[in-house]
C-alpha cells in the first residue's frame, strides 16, 4: 500500500513516516501543497494524508482538485480546525475522514487502516458489479426524477449531472436503496462508517446538509425529509 503524506511539520512527518513504514506502508512525503499535488498526479496512491494548512496550496485545495479530476483515492484531512463549519468544508471538498490536531498516533494508524480497507472494499465492489451486471440497469437506482448509476458513480436529476464526493455518493445510495423508510442518524452513521474508529456523530447532519444542497433546488420537490427527533426519510412528497 502506497501513501502520500503532505505536511510541512517535520516534527510530525518524520515520526509518522517511521510508524507507517513499520506498518508496511510505502510513504512519500511533500512539505508544500504544490509538490504534494504534483506527486499525487504523477503517482498511484492508495491513500492521501493532507494537512489543511500548507505553503503554496492548502490541503483543502488539493482535495478539491483531486476530486475535480475524478481521482477517488481516499483522503484523510489533518487540521487544527474543529468547528462544524470546518468539518462541512472538509467533507464538501471531498475528504473521507477528518482528524483534529493534536492526535494520538495510534488513532491515526486506525483511521489509515479503516480508509485503506474501505478503498479496497469499494474497488472490489466495483469490479464485482462490472463482472456480474452485464445488464447495466441492475446497478441503477431511480427515485422520482433522480437517477443514480452505481456502476459508473454518476447522478442525474432531470438529465442534469450532479457532482458528489465519495461519502455523499455513499449516503445517497443508502437513501435511494431505502425509499420511504425512516433512517435514523445512528442507522446512517453505522452504515457509512462500519469500522470501530469513526468521526464524531454530528458529521451525519453535516453530510445530509451537503447532499441536500446538491440534489435539491427551489424548482424541484424536496427528496430528503427530516423526521424531527428521529432521522430522515427519502423520496418524493413524503409526509413527515
Amino acid at each position: 500500500m502506497k501513501i502520500l503524506l503532505v505536511d510541512d511539520e517535520t516534527e510530525l512527518t518524520e515520526p509518522l513516516r517511521k510508524i507507517l513504514d513499520h506498518e508496511g506502508y510505502q510513504v512519500d512525503i511533500a512539505d508544500d501543497g504544490v509538490l504534494g499535488m504534483e506527486l499525487a498526479l504523477a503517482n498511484s496512491y492508495d491513500l492521501f494524508i493532507l494537512d489543511w494548512m500548507l505553503p503554496k496550496m492548502s490541503g483543502l485545495e488539493i482535495c478539491q482538485q483531486l476530486r475535480a479530476k475524478a481521482i477517488a483515492t481516499p483522503v484523510l484531512l489533518l487540521t487544527a480546525k474543529d468547528t462544524i463549519d470546518d468539518r462541512v468544508l472538509g467533507l464538501d471538498a471531498g475528504a473521507d475522514d477528518y482528524l483534529v490536531k493534536p492526535f494520538e498516533l495510534r488513532e491515526l494508524k486506525a483511521r489509515v487502516r479503516a480508509l485503506l480497507r474501505r478503498g479496497i472494499f469499494f474497488e472490489n465492489q466495483e469490479q464485482a458489479e462490472s463482472q456480474n451486471n452485464s445488464n447495466s440497469e441492475i446497478s441503477k437506482l431511480k427515485v422520482a426524477n433522480l437517477e443514480l448509476d452505481r456502476q459508473n458513480c454518476t447522478v442525474y436529476r432531470q438529465g442534469k449531472a450532479i457532482a458528489l464526493s465519495e461519502k455523499e455518493l455513499e449516503l445517497l445510495t443508502y437513501f435511494m436503496s431505502n425509499p420511504g423508510k425512516l433512517l435514523t442518524q445512528e442507522n446512517i452513521y453505522q452504515h457509512l462508517w462500519k469500522e470501530s474508529d469513526k468521526p464524531s456523530s454530528n458529521v451525519v447532519a453535516a453530510l445530509v446538509r451537503l447532499l441536500r444542497r446538491k440534489v435539491e433546488s427551489k424548482n424541484e420537490p424536496n427528496l430528503i425529509h427530516t423526521v424531527y427527533g428521529k432521522g430522515y426519510r427519502f423520496g418524493d412528497l413524503i409526509e413527515d
